[in-house]
């Protein structure tokens, strides 16, 4: 049973669909660690162009699911409550394998370091316990 639904998510996040990438929260340290959960089906928009005989998730979208994975984990905190994660930079991220329809996306985003509004995370993507993907993501914290 998941921790929490796309609709609370939503209440920590300001993504909306097309672009919110996590389906739920599995786990949470709020302000430390999130493992969210993205079931990637066929009719994700991007799949009709990427790739249409061969669909493929991009890996910038698997960094951006990672990246809001992390968000939700800094701006649980009452602190950040009500403010934006926004991305500042992407560091040694890697590409290990294919996420395709019908993969289940295991996001896992530790923050490793917060000082002041500037914030990086360690993440990881899984696919059937395989490491897909990892980055370290820094953001800066708006005040919307």
């Amino acid at each position: 049973m998941s921790l929490m639904t796309a609709k609370e998510i939503m209440e920590i996040i300001p993504h909306r669909q097309p672009f919110m990438l996590i389906d739920t929260i599995e786990e949470m340290e709020e302000g430390k660690k999130v493992v969210a959960k993205k079931c990637v089906t066929y009719n994700e928009p991007f799949f009709a162009g990427h790739f249409p005989k061969e669909p493929v998730m991009p890996g910038v979208l698997i960094i951006e699911a990672l990246a809001q994975t992390g968000a939700v984990a800094i701006l649980s905190q009452p602190a950040f409550k009500g403010k934006t994660a926004y991305f500042a930079a992407i560091n040694n991220a890697k590409f290990k394998g294919k996420v395709t329809p019908g993969d289940v996306l295991m996001l896992e985003t530790e923050i490793i370091k917060v000082k002041g509004p500037i914030g990086v995370g360690a993440g990881k993507a899984y696919v059937d316990g395989k490491l897909v993907a990892q980055a370290e993501l820094t953001f800066a914290i708006g005040n919307e």
